[in-house]
């Protein structure tokens, strides 16, 4: 439940590992600052269960990447897949980071300003971007929604215009993009139809028309349209609706990877299947190291 509420983080668009790493610090500092005691020790005890939520955490995603294997786009399953596939450099699929202005498929920046009389810096702005950008391998396209996405190890750019500071984080065009998530095709082959309510709807709005149904369909020229004429009227609207759903499979669909509705991991990266569960098992051994030494604090303390 733990872990999930911190994974829950990247939904506001924030850096995880940043968090994390922010958070060892100031408890490892506090119980520094405070000394032997009751509130060191319950800095100590923070940071040991900090320690095993992240320790699981990176372990579930190192699991996760080794478990799902790499799909090609035009024959990837409906659901929970891994694509790989090269960013578009198309002017029509890139952003611009707002302040300094660099071209990309996803950005998240910071902006700091100089706190003087404390002699530090202070977050004064911050943005994700949710603009969606295109993925291609040899045998398809696929649209990647970066919503609620945990994008891990972008390129990092510092400068300091100003006397303010700012970090931005970003994923280029022409790089290689590993996508974990919920893929689904919309449109195509896939497109839900249904031939009952469609010839339904078409025999209505011949109805409509009365003038024009009498003319194609009352064949004996009697004013009325009967049962037997109405059955024909019928196939010949059961005939064109299939014909037009044959039309509509026969087009193209547009592949979508997102974040999945079940709350499992929806995962980006310009890092390898590989590199990328390499990554995250770095991290599961420095958050258990992390651990042993915050609980060794503990009980020293104790």
């Amino acid at each position: 439940m733990l872990v999930r509420g911190l994974r829950g983080l990247q939904y506001l668009g924030l850096n995880l590992t940043g968090l994390v790493s922010g958070l060892y610090l100031v408890l490892f500092a506090a119980t520094v600052q405070l000394g032997p005691g009751p509130q060191a020790r319950w800095c100590l005890a923070g940071a040991a269960l900090l320690a095993a939520m992240a320790w699981l955490g990176s372990l579930h995603r190192a699991r996760a990447i080794a478990e799902v294997a790499t799909s090609r786009i035009a024959s990837a399953a409906q659901g929970y897949v891994e694509l790989t596939g090269r960013a578009s450099v198309d002017q029509d699929h890139l952003v611009y980071t707002p302040l300094g202005g660099i071209p990309c498929i996803w950005y998240r920046y910071t902006l700091y300003s100089k706190d003087n009389a404390k002699r530090e810096w202070r977050q004064i702005d911050s943005d994700v971007s949710s603009s969606t950008f295109d993925i291609s391998d040899p045998t398809g396209v696929c649209t990647v929604d970066p919503d609620h996405a945990e994008v891990v190890s972008p390129q990092v750019r510092t400068s300091y215009p100003g006397n303010d500071k700012l970090v931005e984080e970003l994923l280029f065009g022409g790089n290689t993009i590993y996508v974990l998530g919920d893929f689904s095709t919309l449109g195509g082959a896939s497109t839900a139809l249904s031939v009952r309510e469609d010839v339904g709807t078409l025999l209505a709005s011949w109805k409509q028309d009365r003038a024009g149904l009498h003319q194609r369909f009352d064949l004996d020229r009697n004013g009325t349209v009967d049962l037997q004429e109405w059955e024909l009227a019928r196939q010949l609207a059961t005939q064109t609706v299939e014909h037009q759903h044959r039309d509509i499979r026969q087009q193209p669909g547009v592949h979508l990877m997102r974040a999945p509705q079940d709350g499992r991991l929806f995962l980006i990266s310009a890092l390898s299947p590989q590199a990328l569960r390499n990554h995250f098992l770095r991290w599961s051994f420095i958050h258990l190291a992390l651990g042993m030494v915050a609980t060794a604090g503990w009980f020293y303390l104790a």
